[in-house]
């Protein structure tokens, strides 16, 4: 599903400021923590989103809910302990961001509609939230793909034993061909939007459980 009508792309610029920097941010600081001075020293270990925006991968955010920011620079021979896995941790740490930035956002959500229900502003507030749970989704599910230049492909280099490393060279340079082509055939969207939707409706089941005793 397209995001091409203009309030859709209004309310999804928020949405995506907010994903791409706490993604991006989720991974410095994992890289940060395990002793990798890099994205310290090029500005990343930061929540501006200015900082971490790519021209492209936002479009296809904007337009798809799924996308990606620069990725953030790491050196995995500064880890403390397990190389491999200290690639593993930084590599998923932007995904989880997402997804616990969307059950937050979810939260708001429903606490926040609850008591201005009916108001002039709940509707645009209500994209709002809307737009940016399921941005954060959309990223969070999206970057796990083992596709080059996506988080999946760091985790599934991680995982696999060294052998490996030409062979993942060799689909490191195709990457994102395959990428354009997967999303412009909208077989990703096929696959992808099911564990978006799912994911929300847990969510949403989850929190009105909790709520519902407070809210009445």
């Amino acid at each position: 599903m397209l995001g091409f009508d203009l309030p859709t792309i209004i309310a999804n610029i928020p949405a995506l400021l907010i994903g791409f920097a706490f993604h991006e941010y989720a991974h410095a600081w994992v890289a940060d923590r395990l002793g990798d001075p890099t994205p310290r020293s090029q500005g990343r270990l930061t929540l501006n989103p200015i900082a971490h925006l790519d021209l492209f991968g936002t479009l296809m955010a904007l337009l798809y809910r799924f996308g990606w920011a620069k990725p953030v620079m790491t050196n995995p021979q500064y880890y403390r302990g397990d190389k491999r896995r200290g690639q593993i941790m930084v590599s998923l740490a932007g995904s989880i961001m997402n997804l616990l930035v969307a059950f937050v956002v979810m939260f708001l959500w429903i606490l926040t509609m609850h008591f201005i229900q009916g108001s002039q502003w709940s509707i645009y507030i209500g994209d709002v939230f809307e737009a940016t749970l399921f941005m954060n989704l959309g990223l969070g599910i999206f970057n796990l793909l083992p596709i080059p230049p996506l988080d999946g492909f760091g985790v599934l280099a991680g995982v696999l034993p060294q052998r490996f490393t030409p062979q993942l060279r060799v689909i490191e340079q195709y990457g994102m061909f395959i990428l354009i082509i997967l999303l412009f055939t909208d077989i990703l969207g096929k696959v992808l939007f099911p564990a978006v939707y799912g994911i929300a409706y847990a969510y949403q089941a989850i929190i009105t459980l909790i709520l519902t005793p407070f809210l009445g």
